[in-house]
């Protein structure tokens, strides 16, 4: 017992809002958008928008792919209900109670309505790792240690590897192939981007093909989790259904994006070659490496000489 209750935390926890990984990965893409952005006054001419318009598509690319692999909303899910809030209380009360699934690991929320009730502040926010290089079963007994509350721990309950739901292989299997395939696309993605700053522009497009290649097999290695139905989660009269989320729709607008401009890429080279090197600022290059004289001067002394 603390102070003679059950032991619950000494001090109320605040639920996170934002994971540091992810917001580190959006800071340091957006210092290089900044640092673009100071440099693009030095640009003459039209080439000034195809830059502006080229670098900020790959940022928003590169961003992408990076920050889905920390986000912890590639399927979600939300209910309203009526159920008790701890372990030997007869306490009833009103919550929201929200699953958000991750590729490293689940979210589970727990927040008031209101917020503070039978004299305590209801808003709490626990993530249980199921990595590799975690143990999804121990986070889960130091939470029963802790005392957290009735809707997490039951919710917790059913990814267990112990639970008959059993889902907890399947997602941690499909998160960490998920994973590993979208830093394969970073990896293209940096390929195609050196390849674009090359003459050979197609093979920048096939590179950028390739990256979206990659990005859908990320998003049907997580799909698989849907071949293993997922247990009924019930709370109180009400049932928490989870469905995509924001991450898993981001993953897929990007790998779109990328096969779109690899095609695009690639078809302009067989079909429209010069307009994709003034899209990628390279035909004044060329044409300046060609240009014939257009005036001549002749020393007539020399010319003299010669006659």
């Amino acid at each position: 017992l603390f102070d003679g209750i059950y032991p619950f935390y000494p001090q109320q926890r605040k639920a996170a809002g934002f994971d540091i990984s992810t917001v580190i990965v959006i800071v340091v893409f957006l210092t290089l958008a900044c640092s673009f952005l100071l440099i693009i006054p030095g640009i003459r001419g039209r080439a000034r928008l195809y830059w502006t318009l080229r670098v900020l598509l790959s940022l928003f690319m590169g961003v992408g792919i990076v920050v889905v692999q920390f986000t912890g909303d590639w399927e979600t899910g939300w209910v309203q209900a009526n159920t008790s809030y701890k372990s030997f209380s007869r306490a009833v009360v009103n919550a929201d109670i929200g699953v958000h699934i991750g590729l490293q690991g689940v979210n589970i929320t727990l927040r008031g309505n209101p917020v503070n009730q039978i004299n305590e502040t209801i808003n709490y926010n626990e993530h249980f790792s199921w990595s590799f290089d975690s143990n999804y079963d121990r986070s889960y007994s130091e939470g029963l240690q802790k005392g957290l509350p009735n809707p997490i721990l039951y919710v917790a309950e059913k990814f267990t590897s112990q639970s008959p739901c059993a889902v907890h292989r399947q997602y941690r299997i499909s998160g960490h192939y998920a994973s590993a395939t979208l830093w394969v696309a970073f990896c293209t993605w940096i390929i195609s981007n050196i390849l674009f700053s090359m003459p050979a522009l197609v093979y920048g497009g096939y590179m950028l093909l390739v990256t979206g290649a990659f990005m859908t097999f990320s998003l049907l290695s997580f799909s698989t989790v849907r071949n293993s139905p997922m247990c009924l989660i019930q709370i109180g009269t009400a049932t928490l259904h989870v469905a995509y989320g924001g991450s898993f729709w981001l993953t897929l607008v990007i790998g779109l994006l990328c096969l779109v401009a690899g095609i695009t890429v690639v078809a302009l080279h067989h079909l429209n070659l010069d307009l994709l090197k003034t899209f990628f600022d390279l035909r004044e290059e060329k044409a300046e490496e060609y240009q014939e004289m257009a005036e001549v001067h002749v020393n007539s002394c020399f010319v003299n000489k010669a006659l």
